[in-house]
């Protein structure tokens, strides 16, 4: 059998660009089906910044490179990193050295958590261009944002309920989904088709492989024509009016059963995941098709 490839910590997982004042926001693992990793939540975060930094960006698409949009969080890669102190961008305090409950808890309420409530602030309009798979921690990313354009090829899934967790660190489900839809969707684990995501006003419009980079720059375009304030104010309301409605309490306590979780997987089969890797969560996944 062939040696597992080494990881090249210095290469970038995230590739930056700015196009007619969008900033084109890219991940760059599509070998592992843009699998995030530490290092790529964290390249992701200081991409955004970047773009809220410059005035010249009036609107931010994020979209990952190859035949999937994310396959989710990294549980099996050559490149997982989750042991790995890191430039905390929140107040949280280093993971790395933890133990116990404590060890997850922190790193994801920082780079999970705690990111994705970063992002889904960014005070310019963000677009999802999605491809192929959005799984799990891959959805956290699309949900972030405030629009999806998706393809007409494209899913969505949260199998995590196999591990007896109940979705991921960004519950968002029963915002973006109807709550008996969401209840379905968690647990079945089932793929979710693009077309349904589109009917159930997960997913904004539906587009083609072909034609999805223009029609994510169309979009962009016509969003960023109006007035900068104008939208981020916009984005606030909106964001403020569902927090208003319990998004961000209902998130907290769900996050909080997330962990109760991982520390009863450990404690019942001496694994956080309850024995899933990736290619054992890989292979229950096909089992659908």
């Amino acid at each position: 059998m062939a040696d597992k490839p080494e990881f090249d910590y210095d290469a970038p997982t995230v590739k930056y660009e700015v196009e007619e004042s969008v900033a084109y926001v890219t991940m760059a693992r599509p070998e592992y089906n843009n699998a995030q990793n530490g290092k790529m939540t964290y390249e992701l975060d200081a991409a955004f910044r970047k773009a809220v930094a410059d005035d010249d960006v009036k609107v931010i698409v994020l979209r990952g490179e190859g035949k999937h949009f994310s396959a989710g969080h990294d549980i099996g890669t050559p490149g997982r990193d989750v042991h790995l102190p890191q430039d905390r961008v929140t107040m949280w305090y280093d993971h790395s050295n933890k133990e116990g409950g404590e060890y997850l808890y922190v790193r994801e309420a920082e780079a999970y958590l705690g990111m994705c409530r970063r992002w889904r602030e960014i005070p310019k309009p963000t677009i999802a261009a999605v491809q192929g798979a959005c799984i799990a921690g891959g959805l956290m990313l699309a949900w972030v944002c405030d629009l999806i354009v998706a393809t007409d090829d494209a899913f969505f899934s949260d199998p995590v309920v196999r591990m007896g967790i109940p979705g991921v660190e960004y519950f968002a489900h029963p915002f973006e989904l109807n709550p008996r839809i969401a209840k379905e969707f968690l647990f079945t684990g089932e793929k979710m088709s693009a077309e349904r995501a589109y009917q159930m006003g997960m997913v904004n419009r539906i587009s083609t492989r072909e034609s999805l980079a223009e029609d994510v720059k169309a979009l962009a375009q016509k969003v960023g024509a109006m007035p900068r304030l104008g939208l981020a104010l916009t984005k606030q309301a909106i964001n403020h009016i569902e927090d208003l409605q319990g998004k961000r309490t209902g998130m907290d306590a769900v996050f909080a059963w997330h962990h109760f979780t991982h520390a009863h997987n450990d404690l019942v089969s001496g694994d956080k995941l309850g024995g899933y890797d990736a290619k054992a969560m890989a292979r229950e996944n096909k089992k659908e098709d």
